[in-house]
């Protein structure tokens, strides 16, 4: 008997042979899925077989999984099994459970769920069925705690501060403060932005958009409709754009529902048509059948009719050719592309960086992924496409997240999550340095910075508590121990050492709301983003240095911003638009995996970790999860929060390790005075690291050393060098080919600036051109100042002696400040 064969790159494998594995299901056309996709209410066979009953009554569930049984048969964690909520379609988990024993520091729900004794009667429903706040007496605050109208208590401290922290405002009402006072003071918004009823600032462009942006909706009362001209199209927010813009392939509405529902009508669409030479459309079955259908009887042609093109020489394909009614066409396997026509080239699978979670090896007609730490890799094959995953890390892997008073953590997996760090008043920004095993994070309120081991949270250190006002970014770099942080009041981007000991300023200008960052300290490049109007992600080096903006188009309202350090891929929520996205960190592959109002009413914060994106929602009072690539499977991981903030996921793979050259460097701290910062890795050229100043400081011209005074060499356009004493051949000097410099000398050395450093002595004029030459020129004791040849410059002239020589070289500095090289050229005096 004949058997049929399934292609697959370079495999022939028989149908009727075993080709699945064991945690393998085989669908009737022949593929093998997973077994954890059969019966998951999804065809991924592609004709319907895994979702069959019969398929569904077979399924086996692996160790570790309960199975649930009934229509679809499910497979769920054991863990779930009998932890107060239904994982099961049927409920089948929740089934037939022995009450739960809960911890003696847990508090055991009605449900049967357990949580932490400590969020009992805390005003924060736990349990998902609120047990936990049932039947709370009234508490007895202590003598330093205020008691909020609601009987919750909270520090005394926090009372007619300004700050509503009762969930009341009775902690600000002016009959509870002295001389009625504490009302809490009206907020200033800027000239651009729309004072919400609640008390926080949207942007006024906003007003009457047919979207809710104030927590109150406030921005949406009193908005008379919108009528649009004949001529313009209305858009779903309310707003109008010209008619004609409509389905033009360019989004004009904010929202994009002018570009929603368009439908591009061709003249003759879809392959059993077939377009003559005239224009008219006929059945493709009338195409070379000996009866001319088109005016021009252009479907008849006599030299491509019945003539098989693949008989002669393959028809020049490299591959398959496949003949058609008129013509041929050229045909490649599975894995690989047509080019020139003919020609089949292999795909590289590996150029999508999602391909693989770890490690993708790109195969000819194929790829393999791997896992950095050798543990045996998954294949999954689906109808689309080949998802290769690593076995997840799992073990030591928690998220940790902010719910405004407290910081918590929860094992991910997990349904359970306990209090680290308690007290709070009004933690915003929270990030990790796992390899020291110490948090950080900013409050907004006390406006300050700070830190604790994860081991001991209690004793906390504060690290920056000064010239800060909204630090609503927080970011560690692991490799270089440093942290990054934005403050959307000062609009600034800064940096400072993990102690707070040194700090600068590396970003203040073009700034407008700045509020989410991320780093990435095996390349040195940092992102933020900035809810401004119009609104943008940026990118720059971890010293302030090759500023751009990588995300200007489709986006309103950024707020937050994290990196998969594995693909190099940013991924943001946009609160305005609500989606969430994904990008490269080059600005390439831009991807759109959600955009739903109800799935991402209002997202505040995200943290990805290997196929999943986790993400904080303040309106949904949750955190969710989704798959990182597709955008599906979203489940909701934590409910029932109170004002959840930011989340970040803490395990090793999350800050792989990399080189500190301002550590490694021969000097200490890399030569410099004060900061030593790490430098963006553009190409092979550029420096490891440069030196920093104090805000109140400036580099020296020796470019290590901080002085006071107006000069910049951190401007773009500036460019300074100053030589070191002790050279046999005398000192080292650079100029650049801009039409102006200075030239100053030393006793024991000779420096020269270039550039916009108006206020330095010597004055020099603006530069555009920082490229800069090396000449070295030996200076004795003695000036003599007859016999002497002139080096021309458009301001100084500078006289050398007749028997000196000029050099002109390239640096061979590979780290530390490197200025751009040029070719040795040897002068004689004749020349100069």
């Amino acid at each position: 008997q004949k058997r049929e064969r399934v292609y697959f790159p370079f495999i022939y494998l028989s149908v009727c042979a075993a080709v699945c594995s064991q945690e393998q299901f085989r669908c009737a056309n022949g593929k093998c899925i997973t077994s954890r996709w059969v019966c998951d209410e999804t065809d991924d066979c592609g004709d319907g077989s895994d979702e069959l009953p019969e398929s569904c009554s077979q399924k086996t569930c692996s160790s570790g999984q309960f199975s649930c049984g009934g229509r679809l048969n499910q497979c769920v964690s054991t863990r779930w099994r009998c932890d107060g909520k239904s994982d099961c379609e049927n409920g089948a988990d929740e089934q037939g459970c022995v009450p739960r024993t809960c911890a003696d520091e847990e508090f055991r729900c009605r449900s049967g769920q357990c949580v932490s004794l400590s969020f009992v009667c805390d005003s924060d429903s736990d349990c998902d069925d609120g047990s936990d706040e049932a039947s709370c007496p009234a508490p007895t605050c202590g003598p330093g705690s205020f008691q909020c109208n609601n009987s919750v208590c909270v520090p005394r401290l926090w009372a007619c501060d300004g700050d509503t922290d009762c969930a009341d405002g009775s902690d600000e009402w002016p009959q509870n403060c002295a001389g009625g006072t504490g009302q809490q003071p009206q907020t200033v918004c800027r000239d651009h932005e729309l004072l919400c009823a609640s008390g926080e600032c949207v942007h006024g462009s906003w007003r009457c958009d047919g979207s809710g942006d104030c927590a109150d909706g406030s921005d949406e009362h009193n908005c008379t409709a919108l009528t649009c001209r004949p001529d313009e199209f209305l858009c779903n927010d309310g707003s109008c754009v010209p008619g004609m813009r409509q389905c033009d392939g360019n989004p004009d509405c904010r929202d994009h529902s002018d570009e929603m529902d368009c439908v591009t009508v061709h003249a003759c669409a879809g392959p059993g048509r077939f377009k003559c030479g005239s224009g008219e459309c006929i059945s493709a079955d009338g195409v070379c059948d000996g009866q001319r259908d088109c005016r021009d009887g252009s479907d008849e042609p006599l030299k491509d009719c019945n003539t098989n093109e693949c008989l002669t020489n393959n028809g020049g394909c490299s591959h398959t050719c496949s003949d058609l009614k008129m013509g041929y066409e050229c045909v490649c396997p599975a894995g690989f592309h047509l080019i020139n026509r003919t020609h089949c080239e292999d795909v590289d699978e590996c150029a999508d960086t999602d391909r693989c979670t770890q490690i993708c090896i790109n195969l000819p007609g194929s790829f393999r992924c791997d896992c950095k730490d050798g543990d045996q890799r998954e294949l999954w094959v689906t109808a689309q496409s080949l998802r290769c995953m690593c076995p997840p890390a799992g073990s030591g892997a928690f998220l940790l997240f902010s719910t405004r008073h407290e910081v918590r953590k929860m094992a991910l997996g997990s349904r359970t999550y306990t209090a680290l760090i308690r007290q709070q008043k009004n933690v915003v920004a929270l990030d990790v340095d796992v390899h020291s095993d110490r948090i950080f994070w900013s409050d907004a309120s006390l406006k300050k910075i700070y830190s604790a081991a994860a081991a001991d949270p209690a004793h906390r250190s504060t690290v920056i508590d000064s010239r800060i006002s909204r630090p609503e970014g927080l970011a560690v770099d692991w490799v270089h121990g440093n942290i990054y942080w934005t403050d959307g009041e000062l609009q600034t981007v800064s940096v400072a050492t993990a102690d707070g000991s040194k700090r600068k300023t590396l970003v203040s200008e073009g700034l407008q709301n700045p509020r989410a960052i991320v780093v990435d300290p095996q390349r040195n490049f940092m992102f933020w983003t900035d809810c401004g109007e119009p609104a943008r992600i940026e990118k720059s080096g971890l010293n302030g240095a090759d500023r751009t903006a990588l995300v200007t188009e489709h986006i309103a309202w950024p707020s937050g911003v994290t990196l998969d350090v594995m693909s190099g891929r940013l991924y943001w929520v946009d609160s305005k638009l609500h989606t969430l996205s994904s990008i490269g960190v080059n600005g390439d592959r831009r991807h759109t995996l959600i955009q739903d109002q109800l799935t991402l009413p209002h997202p505040l914060a995200l943290a990805v970790f290997e196929e999943k994106v986790f993400w904080t929602d303040v309106s949904n009072n949750g955190i969710w999860s989704t798959n990182r690539v597709t955008g599906r499977d979203v489940a909701a991981v934590a409910e029932h929060l109170q004002s959840p903030a930011d989340i970040v996921l803490y395990h090793s793979l999350r800050q792989p390790s990399g080189q500190d050259w301002c550590r490694d460097a021969a000097a200490l701290n890399g030569g410099c005075e004060f900061l030593c910062l790490p430098a963006p890795q553009i190409n092979t050229h550029s420096p490891k690291y440069t030196c920093a100043c104090p805000d109140h400081l400036t580099l020296a011209a020796d470019m290590r050393t901080c002085v006071s005074g107006a000069f910049r060499p951190d401007r773009p356009a500036a460019s300074t060098y100053c030589s070191q004493t002790g050279s046999r051949s005398g000192q080292f000097l650079f100029l650049s080919d801009a039409p102006s410099f200075a030239l100053v000398t030393h006793s024991t050395s000779v420096c020269l600036f270039t550039g916009d450093n108006a206020e330095q002595e010597p004055v020099s004029s603006p530069s555009q051109h920082p490229t800069v030459l090396f000449i070295t020129l030996p200076i004795g004791q003695h000036w003599r100042m007859k016999n002497t040849n002139t080096i021309h410059f458009t301001n100084p002239v500078y006289q050398k002696k007749t028997d000196d020589t000029v050099h002109i070289f390239r640096s061979s500095s590979l780290d530390g400040y490197s200025h751009p090289s040029c070719q040795m050229i040897s002068m004689d005096e004749d020349a100069a």
